[in-house]
């Protein structure tokens, strides 16, 4: 693995103590930053500290970027005020709609993937680099269904919001093995479609299977272990990137003792060597 590929973890209250105790194992910290927008000076002043001592990026998960309405103001005001607090090394948030006609759905909803939405996507993210003074790098979403009015394909579709923004993606490839286990598509096919120079990050995670025999979909809901088929998926692109890479390990809840979030960590590393040593293999 080449020695500026990075692996993280996700800053949760519940896994705080254990973060700060092993930092020499955990190359970076994301901290989702709407948990911080009515922060007090003191708990801003704690994270800056952090960002001190380990690499930190800021995710979000309220602005709700990929819709054909603006973003609100208020929003991005709040997140530029966690953002010069802290001077993360980035920021990011989801391709993904949360509200509408002022009324707040409560889930990261994946948009109809059409022009409309590409566009719309473009104003939000161009309203975020005026007021926040930086691009975020923008994420693709797990959904449970395939939303309607849609007129091309996720690979396509994300390759249209990164030209038409300028920004870069956050590859969450537990969405991407989510969403093709669910719509019958090959991820790995996928992912080779995406712009490779154009991921600033990663997100493993795991989740689950709902529903009646038959009619099964795998839920994305950061509660398990990661499973072997997104490992696959990192040390194929490990494979195939040439610019460092920096994964970071989501868990949201049922959280395990950290030993075993640091195996998650050393198995992640395992993969993106694994793929590193393929490629100079190839090339020698």
């Amino acid at each position: 693995m080449s020695a500026r590929d990075r692996v993280g973890l996700g800053w949760r209250p519940e896994l705080a103590a254990g973060i700060v105790a092993n930092l020499d194992r955990i190359d970076v910290v994301e901290v989702i930053a709407d948990d911080y927008f009515d922060a007090g000076r003191r708990a801003l002043r704690a994270l800056r500290t952090l960002a001190r001592q380990v690499p930190v990026a800021l995710h979000g998960v309220g602005l709700g970027l990929a819709s054909a309405g603006p973003v609100e103001t208020r929003r991005l005001e709040r997140l530029a005020r966690v953002v010069d607090a802290v001077e993360p090394e980035a920021w990011s948030e989801h391709l993904a709609f949360v509200r509408g006609g002022g009324v707040e759905i409560g889930h990261l909803a994946a948009p109809p993937r059409n022009t409309a939405t590409v566009e719309g996507a473009a104003l939000n993210l161009e309203r975020a680099r005026r007021v926040v003074g930086s691009l975020p790098l923008v994420e693709n979403v797990a959904t449970l269904i395939d939303p309607p009015g849609t007129d091309r394909d996720e690979p396509t579709w994300i390759t249209d919001v990164l030209a038409a923004s300028g920004t870069g993606l956050l590859l969450d490839l537990h969405n991407l093995h989510a969403n093709a286990l669910n719509f019958g598509f090959d991820a790995r096919d996928a992912m080779g479609r995406l712009p490779v120079e154009r991921i600033g990050m990663f997100h493993v995670a795991g989740g689950r299977w709902i529903g009646p025999p038959g009619r099964r979909l795998l839920l994305d809901d950061h509660l398990h272990a990661v499973p072997d088929a997104v490992y696959a998926l990192l040390e194929s692109l490990a494979e195939r990137a040439r610019l460092p890479l920096t994964v970071i390990l989501e868990r949201d809840g049922e959280y395990p003792a950290m030993a075993a979030l640091l195996n998650e960590l050393d198995r992640a590393r395992r993969a993106l060597a694994a793929g590193r040593a393929r490629w100079a293999s190839a090339a020698a």
